[in-house]
């Protein structure tokens, strides 16, 4: 133990909060701080995601204008998920659906999935060999139709200004399941503004539509908020496993890096929207395309667990200074 501190808390640590009021009232959230200059907040109601991330005190995420919202609130009809998201860093969309609203087989399914609004079933963390791990258990079982379960390790260096997302998506029924995972890792002002540089070395980047190729050859150049701004959508292709992604604030000195095997979430999606306070980059890595699970089906994207079978994902994410 270091001699001239009384608790750990003063360098680094875990600490559990509850928000008072608004949609948001009740929701249990663990503040994590390495000691070295990353600072995140996780939310156990909201399936263990990451809602702020900061580095050195400077915000790097989006919080939409929703803010935080209880599970209680959660509407699966068609895109009233938007009325819910909260964004942040990091929220999981799937487990049984990524993208638009869709019928599949005969299955209705909402947009983006009901996971990143489902509180998680178990949690608790722990410091072990110089990282803070957050281990977490999602239950996304219901009777007659999935039942699949989402176990996560957030892992956070105490050496280095990194982390990890270390997932386990497993079939506990007793048919075989389409799972769709998309990590919709959200960038915010000030890290991101007109002058920050996003790198994305893929082999190939395909428009999601018609307003988005008329704007292909400037996917990279992000721009200053803009009225009636519509989104665009590009996906990123990479010729091998080694998926990689960063956003880099010249004005700050400072960006992050997202780093993901990418024939395994061979998915990548940049979500560009340069709204007025709806002013986010979506960098997105999964195991599909956000088009809806029937267009996955169709174009055979869509992965499938046995019974039994276990799936596993990592992400890791690191600040960056220059």
């Amino acid at each position: 133990m270091n001699p001239y501190i009384g608790h750990a808390s003063q360098a680094y640590g875990i600490e559990e909060h509850r928000l008072v009021g608004g949609k948001g009232d009740g929701i249990r959230l663990l503040e994590v701080n390495n000691g070295k200059g990353v600072e995140m907040t996780i939310s156990p109601d909201r399936n263990a995601d990451i809602s702020r991330l900061r580095y050195k005190g400077i915000n790097m995420s989006y919080l939409s204008p929703c803010g935080y919202v209880a599970p209680a609130y959660y509407d699966n009809q068609g895109s009233n998920w938007l009325n819910s998201f909260t964004a942040g860093f990091l929220t999981t969309c799937g487990l049984q659906a990524v993208g638009s609203p869709c019928v599949d087989e005969g299955e209705v399914l909402p947009l983006h999935g009901s996971l990143a609004n489902q509180p998680v079933e178990q949690i608790y963390w722990i410091e072990e060999e110089g990282w803070l791990k957050v281990r977490s258990l999602t239950v996304d079982e219901t009777i007659f139709e999935r039942k699949l379960r989402l176990h996560r390790e957030i892992a956070v260096s105490l050496k280095d200004n990194e982390f990890v997302i270390n997932d386990t998506i497993e079939n506990t029924g007793d048919r075989v399941e389409p799972v769709e995972i998309l990590y919709h890792m959200n960038m915010g002002y000030p890290l991101l503004d007109e002058d920050s540089i996003v790198t994305i070395p893929a082999a190939s980047v395909i428009a999601r539509d018609e307003h988005a190729r008329e704007d292909i050859a400037n996917w990279m150049q992000m721009e200053k908020p803009s009225a009636g701004y519509q989104e665009r959508c590009y996906y990123h292709k990479f010729a091998d496993e080694k998926g990689y992604a960063s956003i880099y604030q010249p004005k700050l000195n400072m960006g992050l890096e997202i780093s993901f095997d990418a024939s395994e979430l061979d998915g990548f999606v940049e979500w560009k929207m340069m709204g007025v306070r709806d002013y986010v980059l979506g960098l997105e890595c999964g195991n599909c395309y956000p088009d809806g699970r029937d267009v996955m089906r169709q174009t055979g994207m869509l992965k499938f667990l046995q019974p039994g079978e276990q799936k596993k994902y990592l992400v890791k994410v690191r600040m960056l200074e220059k």
